[in-house]
Order: structure tokens, then sequence, then C-alpha cells
């Protein structure tokens, strides 16, 4: 039986040359699309679950208000974590973590690297496998280092690194206790090597206080604890802790599995809500659209051949084949096609899997070696064979058989009308996708030509690290003297990022509940004004070497002077509440910028402290025009490398870095408008093949229009138009559900273009031309026949 239904297929597909192929060609393109969709879902949706304890592992959140709004961030007090490790017996273990930064040294080998900062629990609290090495004590002394796989292997080749030292930021020495395997793809986690805290406790006293939200806290449960428990018994830790001081402090803690952090890491009113898993819930249906419209095509286009088929199955009717096995043979058929299909798709994902890396950003790979893969791959076959083949199958094996043999056999009114149906749906989910591509440019394209507030063009950011701190006004002054350089300034963080925030202050005319006002923190010692380009309302700059006094002045933005409600603010003192000697003085007031995400509405009050107020990390430079921006980092370079040899240059231009604020939505943006071309492609190889047919199918009728008088443009017109409408009642049905869809995107940005009217004419007329372009060349083909032969041939 199976050889039989061997043969029939093949011949029906040498038979049907061109049908056959637009059947396979779209089936594939579908499979592909869908296959590398599942891939990205399955590592963002997998990611940091294949811990052994994920799930008791979680991480701690501190959910605060300032009485008008409240959010959420993952800024742990030190304190807290030592406070669940000694008195909550929920806890089995706790770990904090601080990324680090360092110069690693092997001899003559001088490598850059980040790590983390954690407890010496964090190996046995989480499933990084260690190579070599032991998890309970590799990381017990102050001066053991433990180092993944690819970074051992760059600093020692192809040597045993296992007890070998190593030499931190050319001055602490440590032994490598552990070889870390490689991180997955599927992690968050990005560190090269281990630190323990002991080490960091030894050279800077660790902040005690339940103010300084300066660490990432990821705590154990011991097995059976209920972290709802524990988010009510620490509540109000903080508060509790410090309600006898001027202002207590308000945030509560609370405890966020592990393994939703990534997909539920955005604040809403201060719940995690949403974020990532938005994303993926968006792109399975992307999924899902594409691959149905691969099987709508593939229903089209073998509904569409019936009349080619009919005879044959009248005539197995009539020799006693049931309707059953007819069915049976056209979902064998439809099987087989989707099996071939995919190992096309296979070959296609293989060939285009490195570029699509580099569009999602992430190091998919496809899991050959993993059974369940293979189980998948069966299933998905199955699926996408019945999927796309039970409708043809049940419509073929219903024909009439002394009707077909007769010659009398037409095609049902309701066959034409579900295939309608089908195009319709087709469409519509081609154009939902066009709608959300264009919306989701203008989106991005709004946000970039928001005036920053500042002058990006040609300003440079570069790390203080090694001896640049301690030899930062030699450098300076020997850098300004190259001239490469026109202005610098130091500061606490990149002007891209926002690293500190300050709250608990009041000031002339304050009320307690001013102390909840939380002010971002920026830091510079002089020339922070014309280095950035920024623009001064009031007062003056920060200038330590003109204005000594200026290490403990402050610079306010606009939304903090509306936010205090003070007049006439220069001059004035800030005070820490209940701390009336530790102030900052107001010496000027600066125009707001962009210090966060250009797609936020409102800019957040802002403070800009002088060098008492902060520890500076960061060196801001302008180039000059003297130079070719080539020559001026050279100049620049060179300088340090005389003070500062054990470091590379590394340099950031802070368009670039300003351009990263962008990269997610970019990237949201790409793929939707990849998988948007492909419906698109998938639709018009549909489209086409069931305009061939129709054309095919009315070669008479055409022949006799033609030979009353029909013009080429009347015939084209008339083969046109019923796609054409279909096509314009899937644009009607698309818009309002695109429109809806969009709207629930853009909530997500405070400072958004919205939806234009525009969008829809664009997506209705590209729609329309895209479907004319389409069928245009059968069309004109059949208009343009002669109709003598054609009527010969009927």
């Amino acid at each position: 039986m199976i050889r039989n239904y061997f043969k029939i297929l093949f011949r029906s597909l040498a038979k049907n040359k061109a049908f056959s192929f637009i059947n396979i060609i779209g089936l594939t393109i579908g499979t592909a699309a869908a296959l590398l969709i599942i891939l990205w879902i399955q590592r963002e949706y997998s990611m940091d679950k294949f811990h052994e304890k994920s799930e008791r592992l979680y991480v701690i959140y501190n959910r605060d208000t300032d009485g008008k709004k409240t959010w959420v961030n993952n800024n742990t007090q030190m304190v807290l974590s030592k406070t669940l490790k000694t008195d909550y017996p929920e806890v089995e273990a706790v770990t904090m973590y601080n990324g680090s930064s360092n110069l690693i040294t092997n001899g003559d080998k001088k490598l850059k690297g980040y790590g983390a900062v954690v407890d010496s629990v964090f190996l046995e609290m989480f499933s990084f496998p260690l190579l070599q090495g032991n998890s309970k004590a590799a990381l017990k002394n102050p001066s053991d280092i433990v180092l993944t796989e690819s970074f051992a292997k760059s600093l020692f080749g192809n040597q045993n690194a296992m007890g070998k030292t190593l030499t931190l930021d050319s001055a602490s020495q440590f032994t490598v206790t552990g070889i870390l395997k490689d991180l997955p793809n599927n992690t968050k986690f990005s560190f090269k090597y281990l630190l323990p805290r002991s080490y960091k406790a030894q050279i800077n006293p660790e902040n005690d206080s339940w103010g300084a939200f300066s660490t990432t806290s990821y705590v154990l449960l011991k097995p059976g604890a209920s972290s709802t428990k524990v988010d009510q018994k620490i509540k109000n830790l903080a508060r509790n802790n410090t309600k006898d001081k001027g202002l207590p402090i308000t945030a509560e803690p609370f405890l966020h599995r592990i393994d939703k952090k990534y997909l539920f890491n955005k604040d809403i009113n201060g719940y995690l809500v949403g974020g990532e898993i938005n994303k993926i819930r968006l792109f399975s249906v992307i999924a899902g659209f594409i691959l149905l419209i691969a099987c709508i095509n593939f229903m089209n286009l073998s509904t569409a051949k019936s009349e080619k088929r009919a005879k044959e199955v009248g005539i197995r009717k009539v020799v006693g084949v049931t309707k059953a096995g007819l069915i049976m043979q056209f979902i064998f058929e439809s099987l087989f096609l989707s099996f071939l299909s995919f190992i096309l798709a296979m070959v296609i994902v293989y060939l285009t899997i490195p570029h699509y890396n580099q569009l999602v950003g992430g190091k998919l790979i496809v899991p050959i070696q993993d059974p369940s893969f293979w189980l998948f791959s069966i299933g998905f076959i199955l699926f996408t064979g019945l999927l796309a083949g039970s409708y043809p199958a049940f419509f073929l094996s219903s024909f009439n058989p002394i009707k077909v043999l007769k010659g009398t056999y037409k095609s049902a009114r309701n066959t034409v009308s579900a295939r309608k149906v089908l195009v319709v749906l087709q469409f519509t989910f081609a154009m939902i996708l066009i709608i959300s591509t264009i919306i989701i440019y203008n989106q991005i394209r709004y946000g970039l030509d928001r005036e920053s507030g500042y002058d990006r063009e040609q300003l440079i950011y570069i790390p203080i690290e090694g001896k640049i701190r301690s030899n930062y006004d030699l450098i300076k002054q020997e850098i300004l003297n190259t001239g490469a350089v026109s202005t610098m300034t130091k500061s606490l963080s990149p002007i891209t990022e926002r690293w500190s925030d300050q709250w608990g202050l009041e000031w002339d005319g304050s009320n307690k509940q001013d102390g909840q006002i939380t002010f971002i923190k920026f830091g510079t010692d002089a020339d922070l004004v014309k280095t950035m380009g920024l623009k001064i309302i009031e007062g003056r700059d920060i200038d330590v070497n003109k204005f000594p006094t200026d290490t403990s002045a402050v610079l306010l933005n606009e939304s903090a002077i509306n936010a205090m409600r003070i007049k006439d603010p220069i001059g004035k003192l800030l005070n820490h509440v209940g701390y009336k000697e530790d102030n900052y003085k107001i010496v000027g007031i600066v125009k707001d910028f962009v210090f966060e995400s250009p797609f936020m509405d409102k800019i957040q009050p802002m403070m800009i402290c002088g060098p008492r107020g902060y520890y500076a990390t960061t060196l801001h430079m302008k180039l000059s025009e003297q130079f070719d921006t080539k020559a001026s980092l050279g100049k620049v370079e060179e300088v340090l490398k005389k003070v500062n040899p054990d470091y590379e240059f590394n340099y950031t231009f802070v368009d670039e870095s300003y351009a990263w604020k962008f990269a997610s939505a970019e990237r949201t943006a790409k793929l939707v408008t990849l998988f948007a071309i492909l419906t698109i492609l998938i639709s018009c190889l549909g489209l086409f093949g069931l305009a061939a047919y129709l054309a095919e199918n009315r070669t008479k009728e055409i022949g006799i229009r033609k030979v009353l008088g029909a013009s080429v443009l009347q015939v084209t017109g008339l083969l046109s138009r019923e796609f054409l409408i279909l096509v314009s009642i899937s644009f009607i049905i698309a818009s309002p559900i695109a429109w809806y869809a969009m709207n629930i995107w853009l909530a997500d940005y405070s400072y958004s273009a919205g939806i234009s009217w525009w969008v829809f004419v664009l997506t209705g007329v590209l729609a329309l031309m895209i479907t004319f372009l389409t069928i245009s060349w059968q069309s004109i083909k059949a208009a343009i026949a002669n109709p003598v032969t054609s009527l010969r041939n009927e």
C-alpha cells in the first residue's frame, strides 16, 4: 500500500511541477522561519532555568514609593543579605553578587576581563559545573580565583591552570582553585572569573548601612520553604532598622524566582509582571502566523488543483477504495511533503543561523545531539503535515464518482468560499505584520530624533583604571597639551548610564514627603558643561580648580528644581535628613538632558555633585577638530600608555553608547521586518499559484471575451479583480487588530510617536501593489494569448 502511495505521489508531483514546486517552497520557507523563531524562543524561555535548584533560587528586589509612584529594582543592601543568612531559618544560603572589571596578569600575558565578586557558597547555589576543583572550597580563601575554561586557556594556553598564580590589577596575587565550564548561552550571568567576597572585604570595608543599596543578592530557600511567607517576614526589615533615624528607609524587599528574573523584568507600578515574556509571546504568535500561512498555501493550491485529480478519485472509488483509504493517501502525501520541507528547512536554518545569531544578539545552536529535539521534530512534521493536509484530504475524498466520471463535476460553491476565506486570513496576518513593522520603526526614529540635550559629536569616555586615578592631573594636562582634546572631565559614570541615586535630602521649605524624592546622581570635578555641551540656565558650572569649595557643590537640572518647588536656588543648601553639617551647595541649574532611555517622556530629577559627593570611574573627552579622529585617539593613547602601560586603551564614543539604548527595539524591529517579508513572500507564492490556476481554468472564457473585443487591460482587470477585493477585505480586518496590538506595545514607551493614519494608508497601498504585481504576470500572459489557440484547445 505504501508503495502505491509513493507511486501516486510522485506521478502527481511530476504532472504538476510548478504547483508542486510552489507548495514545497512555501512550506519550506514557513517551516524554516518557524524553526528559527522557535530556537530563539527556546533560548529566551530557558534563561537560567537549567540550575538544579532553580525552583528554590531567588533574587532579592526592593519595592519603594515616593507617594506618587511605586517602583522596584534589584539593588540591595549588604546588611540585608547578612541578616537573611543569620536570622531566617527558611534561608539555606545567600550570596551577594557584584561585577568586577580587572587586569589579570600571567607573566607577560595581560588580559582585561569582566568577572564577579561572590560569596563562597555561589558555586553550591548555582549549577555552573566545575571541570576542575571543588565547589565547596574553590572560593574559601581571600586569594582564590576561579576561571572559566576559555579564559583560563587565554591566560595559560594548553597548560593546566589549576594551582597557578595570577596577578590582579598589578598588585594582588591569586591562586587558581577552580576551572568552570564555559557559561551556557541561556544564562544572563556573563563573568569570566570569580573572586571571593572575603578578598574585597580586606581591601575595602563593606558598607553595612541600611541606606547603602550597593549589591545584588541571591537567596536559596530550604526545601518546602514558602517565598510568600519570607516576603511577609522581611517586608519591613529596612523600615524597622531605620525607624529611629530622621528618614526611615521605606524600601520593602521581596523575593523573585531566578528563572523568572529575565522573563519578568519590567516594573509596572511596583510589580514585575511583564518584560521579555511579552516579546516571547509576540514571536510565538508570529511563528504560528507564518506556519499557518504556509499551510494555507498548501490547502489552497491542493484544492485549486482538485479538478485535475477528480477523475483519479472517481476511478479509485469505483474500484472499491473507501473514503477512509483516500483520506489516508492524501494525508500520507501531505506528511511526506511536510517531511521533505522540514529537511530543506533544516538546511536553510544551518546556512542562515550565523547571520540570524547576529540579528538576535545570541548564540543559538541546533541541538541535534539532544533526543528531545528529534522528538520535537517528529511532532512538528506530523503537526504541519496534518494541519496542511487535513482539509484537502477530506475535500478530495468527498468527490461523487458518478458526477466525476460523467464529466459534470464542478467545484462546490462553498469550496470557492473556503478558499477565499483562507486567502483573506493569509493576507490579514501579512498586513498585521507590515503595519507593526512600520509603527515599530517609526517609534525608533521618533526616539532617535529626540534632542538629547548634550553634544554627542566627537565625545568619548574612558574607564578610570590602574594608575589613571593617582595621575589624573598629570594625564589631563598632557592630553590637553597635545591638542587632540579640547576639554576633559571626570565623572561618576558614563553620561549614557545611570549608576547611582540619591534620596533623603532636605532644604529650606521642604517637607517630610520631599525626602522621598529620588535624584539621579552624577558627578564632576570641572568643565562638565563645556565637555558635554550642556546648557546652563542659571548660575555656573562646578570647577574645583577655580573654586576649591566646589568639592561640595552641586548642579541641579530643571526637573529637580520643579520637583523641589524651590525659588532662587543658587546658593541654597541641600542636606541629608538629620545631618545639617553634611550639605551640598547649589551653584548652577542645567537644562534637562536625556540621561536614561530616550523613550521616557518625563526626565527625572538629577543632581551633579562635586568630588566630595561621588567616586569617579570615568573620563570624558571632547576630541578637538585640530586633527582627524584617528590621529586624536592616537595622541590620547600615547599619553595613557606612558602613564598606565599595563592597561589597554579602551574608549567608547558616546554616540555609539547612546545608540545602544535603541538596541532592543531595533532588534525587535529587524526580526518583525524579516518575518513580515517572509510572510509576504509565502503569501505571494500562494497567490501566484492561484492566479495561474485561475487563468488556466478560464482559458475558454478569456478567448471568447477577446473574440468579442475585450482589451488586454479589461482581461487583466477581470483576472485581478477578485484577488484585489480579497486583499482589500484583509486590510479592513487587519487594521483594527494591528492598531490594538501596537497600542499595547507602545504603552511601554511614555515618549511615544503614537499611531498615525498614514501608516494604514501606506500599508494598504503596498498590499494592493504587491498583490497586483504578483498576479499581473499570469493575468497579462492569459490576456495576450491567441484566442484562436485557446478556443481550438478547448
